[in-house]
Parts: C-alpha cells; structure tokens; sequence
C-alpha cells in the first residue's frame, strides 16, 4: 500500500511484523523513509525488509539494552497470539510481552514519540444487535483472549504520563495476507457457501490498509495522547451480508448451507479433546465457540473521526474483491 506524501524520520521498532497486520505496517513504514526495526522471537522469520532485532520479552534486562541502543521514535506494538490452551498462554503471549516493553520504555527512553498498542475490540466484549459499543461503555471481556488483550491494555493505561501512548482497538481485521477469513474465500472458491448458526449474527469489520492508515495518523496526531479508539469501516454487517459479498466476487457458483450450531459445539469438543492429547491450541475451542455464539460483535470509530477525521477508504465490496484478487494472484485459492 501507498502512504502518499507521507514521511517519518528516525528509528521505529514494530512487533509482530511476520504476521498479517504487523507485515503490512512495517511495509507502510519502510514506504514513509523510516528507519525500521522488526523485534522478533528466536525462531520466527526474519523480516523480508528492513532491520530485525532478536528478542526474548521475558528478559527485561535485554529489552532495556535494546531501547537505549535504539532510542526509537515510535514503536508499534501488534504482536500478540489469539488461540491458547490456558489464560496463562495468552497472559504469556499478549500481556507479559506489553508490560515489558512499556517498562522498558519508561525506564531507558521515556523520551519515545509514541507508543501504540494494538489491542482488540475483544478487550470490551460483545455488543447488542442495536448498541456498537463505544470507548466510554464498560469493559466486560467474555473468554481468554478478550480478557488478556484487556490486562494488556491497563498495562499501557498504567504508565499514565510517563511516555505518550495511543491504543487501537480494530474490529475484525481482512485483507491480502489474513489467514483467518481466508477459510470463507476458500469454501467459497470451491462452490461452498457454509454458515454455522451465525448467518444473521453482525459484526464490524476493517480492511487492513485502512487500520495501518490509522495507526500511523495515530502515533503523528498530538489529539490521541493517552487515549483508546475502536476501529472500524462504518456501519455493522451481518456474516450473510459479508459472505454474499465473497460470493458476487467469486462469481462461482454456490451451494448456501445453513448447518446447525450444534456443530461448532461438538466441533469445539472435540478440539478440546485433542489439545488435551498433544498440548497444540486448535482454532475450535469452547472459548472461540463462545465469541461466536455472541448476538453482535460490533462498534463504532467516532471518537478516532473526531480525533483524527478518520474515514474509512475501502469499503467491503472492494476490500473483499481486492482480498480475493490477492488469494487468487497468490494462488492460495
């Protein structure tokens, strides 16, 4: 993606950038002249451009280090894990790894720019069909990952004024990369349109251009200091609605299931059942299952319009066909 006549100067490390979000920022990044270290565990690959710095987040005393080597100008925090077989697994993955690197800002260089932390609409809970939920509603995460991006999230609000920090809480995330929604195109590309119970269950959404837009506005706008913002493409849509836009853009041929809910349950079990046997986290779990059984997962970005005059710029007829285009050029359908 283009940032324009966007520019940022000086040293601006990001986590989480072999994944699908933080790929996409770190690239937008690079595009905009920055300076670009990509903080990665041992093991995980190194960034296809830019700088990389091995990191273990456990090791307070090396995360020091590195912030004073670096003395960065921003930092994007976007690393995180949302499957897991305990809470423990995701306090270890998503809150342990945030109160470190705040720690190690305030101590080594409290003089960094901007801190942003990107958390999850999850850190709120669900919503009502007829109520997007908003920055000022109660915070009332239902299931293992919601309530870690939470605790992650007082950990940022904890440093108070010691360094300047934005949070961005993004609805459902798509777009080129995303391995998540993927499943939807791939059903759909071979003739399969498969709801399970959750065809007039509504949920927000954002292409993910639009959210990296977001987060480098964010972290240059003196008006999101200190504050957390819900991220989304305007108003909620149903996974019917959503699905039929895959459809129009396939231009397959499909056969419409309705299949029961039950089968996310049994699903869900016997998930259970195998981590149980190997230890591995599966995607069908009671937890996933919970957030999906949810009447609405939804909310609005007029407090980050307010703040910033963000407007969404791909809507989801476009962000789905430009998605699919990606799958397809990339032959992952």
């Amino acid at each position: 993606m283009g940032t324009g006549e966007r520019s940022i100067q000086g040293t601006v490390l990001i986590t989480g950038a072999s994944g699908f979000i933080g790929g996409r920022l770190r690239d937008a990044l690079l595009d905009a002249g920055a300076d670009v270290v990509a903080l990665r565990r041992a093991g995980s690959p190194e960034s296809r451009r830019g700088r990389s710095a091995v990191v273990d987040y456990e090791d307070r005393d090396g995360l020091r280090r590195l912030v004073e080597k670096e003395r960065p100008a921003l930092v994007f925090h976007v690393a995180g894990a949302t499957k897991g077989v305990t809470y423990g697994d995701f306090q270890r993955a998503n809150v342990m790894p945030t109160q470190n690197l705040v720690d190690a800002l305030r101590d080594a260089f409290p003089e960094v720019r901007r801190f942003v932390h990107v958390s999850s609409l999850a850190s709120y809970g669900p919503s009502r069909r007829d109520a997007p939920l908003r920055e000022d509603g109660p915070r009332r995460p239902i299931e293992f990952y919601g309530k870690s991006k939470l605790e992650a999230e007082l950990a940022v609000e904890a440093v108070g004024s010691a360094f300047p920090w934005t949070i961005l809480r993004p609805a459902g995330v798509y777009g080129p990369g995303d391995a998540d929604y993927f499943e939807l195109f791939k059903t759909v590309e071979r003739g399969l349109n498969v709801f399970f119970g959750n065809r007039d269950r509504w949920f927000s959404a954002v292409y993910v251009d639009d959210l990296v837009r977001v987060a480098l506005d964010a972290a240059a706008s003196d008006a999101t200091r200190g504050k957390g913002y819900f991220v989304c493409d305007g108003a909620p849509l149903t996974w019917g609605d959503f699905q039929d836009h895959i459809v129009r853009a396939s231009g397959r041929r499909v056969v419409t299931l309705n299949l029961p809910e039950l089968i996310v349950d049994l699903a869900a079990f016997a998930g259970e059942l195998v981590t149980r046997i190997d230890g591995k986290p599966r995607l069908f779990n009671r937890q996933k299952a919970l957030m999906g059984a949810q009447e609405a997962w939804t909310c609005q970005s007029d407090a980050l319009r307010a703040d910033t005059g963000y407007t969404p710029t791909v809507g989801v007829a476009e962000g789905v066909a430009r998605t699919l285009a990606w799958y397809r050029a990339e032959r992952w359908v």
